[in-house]
Protein backbone atom coordinates (compact mmCIF):
# COMPACT_ATOMS: atom_id res chain seq x y z
CA UNK A 1 0.00 0.00 0.00
CA UNK A 2 2.86 2.37 0.91
CA UNK A 3 4.47 1.82 -2.49
CA UNK A 4 1.16 2.52 -4.22
CA UNK A 5 0.77 5.82 -2.33
CA UNK A 6 4.38 6.76 -3.17
CA UNK A 7 3.65 6.12 -6.86
CA UNK A 8 0.52 8.31 -6.67
CA UNK A 9 2.52 11.04 -4.90
CA UNK A 10 5.10 11.00 -7.69
CA UNK A 11 2.37 11.24 -10.31
CA UNK A 12 0.77 14.17 -8.46
CA UNK A 13 4.12 16.00 -8.33
CA UNK A 14 4.56 15.58 -12.10
CA UNK A 15 1.07 16.87 -12.91
CA UNK A 16 1.12 19.62 -10.25
CA UNK A 17 3.37 21.85 -12.37
CA UNK A 18 0.43 23.49 -14.15
CA UNK A 19 -1.23 24.59 -10.86
CA UNK A 20 1.38 27.25 -10.04
CA UNK A 21 1.35 28.45 -13.65
CA UNK A 22 -2.45 28.65 -13.54
CA UNK A 23 -2.45 30.75 -10.36
CA UNK A 24 0.26 32.95 -11.87
CA UNK A 25 -1.95 33.71 -14.89
CA UNK A 26 -5.12 34.20 -12.84
CA UNK A 27 -3.37 36.58 -10.44
CA UNK A 28 -2.36 38.84 -13.35
CA UNK A 29 -5.95 40.11 -13.30
CA UNK A 30 -7.66 38.82 -10.14
CA UNK A 31 -6.52 40.39 -6.86
CA UNK A 32 -6.91 38.17 -3.79
CA UNK A 33 -9.92 35.81 -4.00
CA UNK A 34 -7.65 32.81 -3.30
CA UNK A 35 -10.63 30.84 -1.97
CA UNK A 36 -12.65 31.45 -5.15
CA UNK A 37 -9.78 30.61 -7.52
CA UNK A 38 -8.90 27.41 -5.63
CA UNK A 39 -12.52 26.24 -5.71
CA UNK A 40 -12.79 26.99 -9.44
CA UNK A 41 -9.77 24.74 -10.03
CA UNK A 42 -11.30 22.04 -7.81
CA UNK A 43 -14.42 22.17 -10.00
CA UNK A 44 -12.30 21.82 -13.15
CA UNK A 45 -10.28 18.91 -11.73
CA UNK A 46 -13.25 17.02 -10.28
CA UNK A 47 -15.68 17.60 -13.16
CA UNK A 48 -18.19 19.42 -10.96
CA UNK A 49 -20.41 22.42 -11.67
CA UNK A 50 -20.05 25.49 -9.43
CA UNK A 51 -22.54 28.08 -8.19
CA UNK A 52 -20.96 31.37 -7.09
CA UNK A 53 -23.02 33.75 -4.94
CA UNK A 54 -22.13 37.33 -4.08
CA UNK A 55 -23.24 40.90 -4.49
CA UNK A 56 -22.44 42.62 -7.82
CA UNK A 57 -18.88 43.84 -8.40
CA UNK A 58 -16.87 41.11 -6.63
CA UNK A 59 -15.13 39.82 -9.81
CA UNK A 60 -17.25 36.65 -10.05
CA UNK A 61 -17.71 36.96 -13.82
CA UNK A 62 -14.16 38.19 -14.39
CA UNK A 63 -12.70 35.25 -12.43
CA UNK A 64 -14.57 32.70 -14.56
CA UNK A 65 -13.68 34.51 -17.79
CA UNK A 66 -9.99 34.68 -16.81
CA UNK A 67 -10.03 30.98 -15.89
CA UNK A 68 -11.44 30.06 -19.32
CA UNK A 69 -8.67 32.07 -21.03
CA UNK A 70 -6.02 30.23 -18.98
CA UNK A 71 -7.51 26.86 -19.98
CA UNK A 72 -7.67 27.40 -23.72
CA UNK A 73 -11.05 25.80 -24.40
CA UNK A 74 -14.35 26.92 -25.91
CA UNK A 75 -15.98 29.42 -23.56
CA UNK A 76 -19.51 30.78 -23.73
CA UNK A 77 -21.02 33.47 -21.54
CA UNK A 78 -24.81 33.44 -21.24
CA UNK A 79 -26.51 36.41 -19.60
CA UNK A 80 -29.64 35.18 -17.82
CA UNK A 81 -32.53 37.67 -18.00
CA UNK A 82 -36.26 37.46 -17.14
CA UNK A 83 -37.22 37.16 -20.85
CA UNK A 84 -34.73 34.38 -21.71
CA UNK A 85 -36.27 31.23 -23.22
CA UNK A 86 -35.01 27.60 -23.02
CA UNK A 87 -34.42 27.64 -26.81
CA UNK A 88 -32.08 30.65 -26.38
CA UNK A 89 -29.95 28.38 -24.23
CA UNK A 90 -30.18 24.95 -25.83
CA UNK A 91 -30.98 25.70 -29.47
CA UNK A 92 -33.98 24.99 -31.69
CA UNK A 93 -35.18 23.62 -35.03
CA UNK A 94 -35.13 26.03 -37.98
CA UNK A 95 -37.56 25.42 -40.84
CA UNK A 96 -36.24 25.80 -44.38
CA UNK A 97 -39.31 26.62 -46.56
CA UNK A 98 -37.34 26.18 -49.80
CA UNK A 99 -36.47 22.53 -49.08
CA UNK A 100 -39.33 21.84 -46.69
CA UNK A 101 -36.93 20.50 -44.06
CA UNK A 102 -35.86 21.33 -40.51
CA UNK A 103 -32.27 21.90 -39.44
CA UNK A 104 -30.91 22.10 -35.90
CA UNK A 105 -29.42 25.37 -34.69
CA UNK A 106 -27.38 24.59 -31.60
CA UNK A 107 -27.47 27.07 -28.71
CA UNK A 108 -24.60 28.52 -26.64
CA UNK A 109 -24.74 25.55 -24.25
CA UNK A 110 -22.51 23.68 -26.75
CA UNK A 111 -19.18 24.80 -25.29
CA UNK A 112 -16.63 23.50 -22.76
CA UNK A 113 -17.00 26.17 -20.09
CA UNK A 114 -20.38 27.84 -19.67
CA UNK A 115 -20.66 31.02 -17.62
CA UNK A 116 -24.33 31.25 -16.61
CA UNK A 117 -24.22 34.86 -15.48
CA UNK A 118 -26.81 35.93 -12.89
CA UNK A 119 -28.57 32.59 -13.28
CA UNK A 120 -31.28 33.45 -10.76
CA UNK A 121 -32.54 36.41 -12.81
CA UNK A 122 -34.19 34.01 -15.27
CA UNK A 123 -37.45 32.16 -14.47
CA UNK A 124 -37.40 28.53 -13.36
CA UNK A 125 -38.28 27.08 -16.80
CA UNK A 126 -34.99 28.43 -18.17
CA UNK A 127 -33.01 27.33 -15.11
CA UNK A 128 -34.53 23.85 -15.46
CA UNK A 129 -33.42 23.70 -19.10
CA UNK A 130 -29.88 23.24 -17.75
CA UNK A 131 -30.76 20.08 -15.77
CA UNK A 132 -30.18 17.51 -18.51
CA UNK A 133 -26.99 19.20 -19.70
CA UNK A 134 -25.53 19.36 -16.19
CA UNK A 135 -26.37 15.79 -15.17
CA UNK A 136 -26.30 13.77 -18.38
CA UNK A 137 -23.82 15.89 -20.36
CA UNK A 138 -26.27 15.92 -23.26
CA UNK A 139 -28.96 18.16 -24.76
CA UNK A 140 -32.26 17.10 -26.33
CA UNK A 141 -33.64 19.28 -29.13
CA UNK A 142 -36.97 17.94 -30.42
CA UNK A 143 -36.46 14.16 -30.82
CA UNK A 144 -32.65 14.27 -31.19
CA UNK A 145 -30.13 14.01 -28.37
CA UNK A 146 -26.73 15.66 -28.77
CA UNK A 147 -23.80 14.70 -26.49
CA UNK A 148 -21.80 17.60 -25.07
CA UNK A 149 -18.05 17.68 -25.61
CA UNK A 150 -15.85 16.99 -22.59
CA UNK A 151 -14.80 18.79 -20.52
CA UNK A 152 -18.19 20.42 -19.91
CA UNK A 153 -18.56 22.68 -16.90
CA UNK A 154 -21.28 25.11 -15.81
CA UNK A 155 -19.98 27.96 -13.67
CA UNK A 156 -22.99 29.98 -12.59
CA UNK A 157 -23.08 33.27 -10.73
CA UNK A 158 -26.06 34.47 -8.74
CA UNK A 159 -26.96 37.52 -6.72
CA UNK A 160 -28.17 37.04 -3.12
CA UNK A 161 -31.79 35.92 -3.13
CA UNK A 162 -32.83 38.97 -1.11
CA UNK A 163 -32.04 41.24 -4.06
CA UNK A 164 -34.87 42.50 -6.24
CA UNK A 165 -35.58 40.65 -9.50
CA UNK A 166 -34.20 37.25 -8.47
CA UNK A 167 -35.87 33.83 -8.68
CA UNK A 168 -34.83 31.03 -6.29
CA UNK A 169 -33.20 28.06 -8.03
CA UNK A 170 -35.19 24.77 -7.97
CA UNK A 171 -33.84 22.27 -5.41
CA UNK A 172 -33.32 19.67 -8.17
CA UNK A 173 -31.01 22.05 -10.01
CA UNK A 174 -29.13 23.44 -7.05
CA UNK A 175 -28.28 19.86 -5.98
CA UNK A 176 -26.53 19.33 -9.33
CA UNK A 177 -23.93 21.96 -8.45
CA UNK A 178 -20.99 20.30 -6.76
CA UNK A 179 -19.98 23.48 -4.93
CA UNK A 180 -21.79 26.60 -3.84
CA UNK A 181 -19.31 29.38 -3.10
CA UNK A 182 -19.96 32.59 -1.21
CA UNK A 183 -17.74 35.47 -2.28
CA UNK A 184 -17.15 38.35 0.13
CA UNK A 185 -15.71 41.86 -0.12
CA UNK A 186 -11.93 42.31 -0.50
CA UNK A 187 -9.71 43.67 2.30
CA UNK A 188 -8.50 47.30 2.30
CA UNK A 189 -5.10 46.28 0.93
CA UNK A 190 -6.69 44.18 -1.83
CA UNK A 191 -9.13 46.91 -2.77
CA UNK A 192 -6.26 49.40 -3.16
CA UNK A 193 -4.47 46.91 -5.46
CA UNK A 194 -7.69 46.52 -7.48
CA UNK A 195 -7.98 50.30 -7.81
CA UNK A 196 -4.37 50.68 -8.98
CA UNK A 197 -4.64 47.76 -11.41
CA UNK A 198 -7.88 48.94 -12.98
CA UNK A 199 -7.22 52.70 -13.20
CA UNK A 200 -4.91 52.22 -16.21
CA UNK A 201 -7.81 50.75 -18.21
CA UNK A 202 -5.51 48.07 -19.66
CA UNK A 203 -5.50 44.48 -18.48
CA UNK A 204 -2.62 42.06 -19.17
CA UNK A 205 -3.10 39.20 -21.64
CA UNK A 206 -3.77 35.75 -20.22
CA UNK A 207 -1.77 32.89 -21.73
CA UNK A 208 -3.33 29.41 -21.98
CA UNK A 209 -1.63 27.14 -19.43
CA UNK A 210 -3.57 23.92 -20.04
CA UNK A 211 -5.77 22.53 -22.81
CA UNK A 212 -8.78 20.19 -22.92
CA UNK A 213 -6.66 17.04 -23.33
CA UNK A 214 -4.47 18.03 -20.36
CA UNK A 215 -7.54 18.49 -18.14
CA UNK A 216 -8.85 15.02 -18.93
CA UNK A 217 -5.40 13.54 -18.21
CA UNK A 218 -4.99 15.39 -14.89
CA UNK A 219 -8.50 14.29 -13.87
CA UNK A 220 -7.35 10.67 -14.15
CA UNK A 221 -4.51 11.45 -11.73
CA UNK A 222 -6.93 13.17 -9.33
CA UNK A 223 -9.28 10.15 -9.46
CA UNK A 224 -6.37 7.84 -8.56
CA UNK A 225 -5.57 9.74 -5.33
CA UNK A 226 -5.79 7.42 -2.32
CA UNK A 227 -8.67 7.75 0.13
CA UNK A 228 -8.64 5.52 3.20
CA UNK A 229 -11.66 3.52 4.46
CA UNK A 230 -11.67 5.62 7.66
CA UNK A 231 -11.95 8.80 5.58
CA UNK A 232 -14.82 7.26 3.57
CA UNK A 233 -16.63 6.40 6.82
CA UNK A 234 -16.02 9.96 8.04
CA UNK A 235 -17.71 11.30 4.89
CA UNK A 236 -20.69 8.96 5.36
CA UNK A 237 -21.03 9.97 9.02
CA UNK A 238 -21.07 13.68 8.13
CA UNK A 239 -23.79 13.18 5.51
CA UNK A 240 -25.88 10.91 7.76
CA UNK A 241 -25.55 13.42 10.62
CA UNK A 242 -27.43 15.89 8.40
CA UNK A 243 -30.25 13.34 8.00
CA UNK A 244 -30.36 11.77 11.47
CA UNK A 245 -28.62 14.24 13.79
CA UNK A 246 -30.00 12.50 16.91
CA UNK A 247 -27.81 9.47 16.07
CA UNK A 248 -24.69 11.65 16.32
CA UNK A 249 -25.35 13.36 19.65
CA UNK A 250 -27.02 16.31 17.89
CA UNK A 251 -30.70 16.02 18.91
CA UNK A 252 -31.05 19.82 18.95
CA UNK A 253 -30.58 19.88 15.15
CA UNK A 254 -33.47 17.51 14.40
CA UNK A 255 -36.23 20.19 14.38
CA UNK A 256 -33.98 22.58 12.42
CA UNK A 257 -33.37 20.36 9.36
CA UNK A 258 -36.18 19.87 6.84
CA UNK A 259 -34.07 17.80 4.43
CA UNK A 260 -30.59 16.40 4.93
CA UNK A 261 -27.87 16.15 2.29
CA UNK A 262 -28.50 13.87 -0.71
CA UNK A 263 -26.21 10.97 -1.76
CA UNK A 264 -24.58 13.43 -4.17
CA UNK A 265 -23.04 15.05 -1.08
CA UNK A 266 -21.16 11.82 -0.23
CA UNK A 267 -19.97 11.41 -3.82
CA UNK A 268 -18.89 15.04 -4.16
CA UNK A 269 -17.14 15.12 -0.76
CA UNK A 270 -15.03 12.18 -1.90
CA UNK A 271 -14.23 13.54 -5.38
CA UNK A 272 -13.65 17.16 -4.31
CA UNK A 273 -11.45 16.14 -1.37
CA UNK A 274 -9.17 14.32 -3.83
CA UNK A 275 -8.95 17.49 -5.96
CA UNK A 276 -8.18 19.52 -2.80
CA UNK A 277 -5.42 17.07 -1.87
CA UNK A 278 -4.02 17.43 -5.41
CA UNK A 279 -3.88 21.24 -5.05
CA UNK A 280 -1.90 20.72 -1.84
CA UNK A 281 0.50 18.41 -3.71
CA UNK A 282 -0.58 15.20 -1.96
CA UNK A 283 -1.50 11.81 -3.38
CA UNK A 284 -3.76 10.93 -0.45
CA UNK A 285 -6.75 12.50 1.33
CA UNK A 286 -6.63 13.62 4.97
CA UNK A 287 -9.59 14.71 7.20
CA UNK A 288 -8.62 18.37 6.74
CA UNK A 289 -9.41 18.07 3.01
CA UNK A 290 -12.98 17.05 3.94
CA UNK A 291 -13.26 19.92 6.42
CA UNK A 292 -11.91 22.51 3.98
CA UNK A 293 -14.30 21.57 1.19
CA UNK A 294 -17.27 20.41 3.30
CA UNK A 295 -19.04 23.73 3.73
CA UNK A 296 -19.06 24.43 -0.02
CA UNK A 297 -20.65 21.03 -0.71
CA UNK A 298 -23.21 20.99 2.12
CA UNK A 299 -24.40 24.62 2.43
CA UNK A 300 -26.90 24.25 -0.45
CA UNK A 301 -27.89 20.64 0.28
CA UNK A 302 -29.10 20.99 3.86
CA UNK A 303 -32.56 22.59 3.78
CA UNK A 304 -33.54 24.27 7.04
CA UNK A 305 -37.01 24.43 8.60
CA UNK A 306 -39.06 27.54 9.40
CA UNK A 307 -38.05 27.00 13.02
CA UNK A 308 -34.38 27.40 12.08
CA UNK A 309 -35.19 30.54 10.10
CA UNK A 310 -37.08 31.93 13.12
CA UNK A 311 -33.95 31.35 15.21
CA UNK A 312 -31.87 33.00 12.43
CA UNK A 313 -29.89 29.81 11.85
CA UNK A 314 -28.63 28.99 8.37
CA UNK A 315 -27.52 25.74 6.74
CA UNK A 316 -23.95 26.96 7.30
CA UNK A 317 -24.51 27.13 11.08
CA UNK A 318 -25.91 23.59 11.03
CA UNK A 319 -23.04 22.29 8.86
CA UNK A 320 -20.50 23.81 11.26
CA UNK A 321 -22.16 22.07 14.23
CA UNK A 322 -22.08 18.75 12.37
CA UNK A 323 -18.35 19.09 11.63
CA UNK A 324 -17.69 20.08 15.25
CA UNK A 325 -19.51 17.02 16.61
CA UNK A 326 -18.74 14.17 14.18
CA UNK A 327 -15.64 12.26 15.29
CA UNK A 328 -12.57 12.83 13.11
CA UNK A 329 -10.60 9.67 12.19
Amino acid sequence: MDNAIKAINEKVKQEYVFVEKMFGELNKIIVGQKYLLERLLIGILSNGHILIEGVPGLAKTMSVKTLSQAIGSKFQRIQFTPDLLPADLLGTLIYNPKEGTFSTKKGPIFANIILADEINRAPSKVQSALLEAMQERQVSISDTTFPLEEPFLVLATQNPIEQEGTYPLPEAQIDRFMLKLKVTYPTKVEEKQILERMESGKLPNINPVINKEDILRVRETVNSIYIDEKIKNYIINIVFASRSPESFNLPDLKPLIAYGASPRASIYLSIASKAHAFLKGRGYVIPDDIKQIGMDILRHRIIVTYEAEAEELTSEDITKKIFDEVEVP
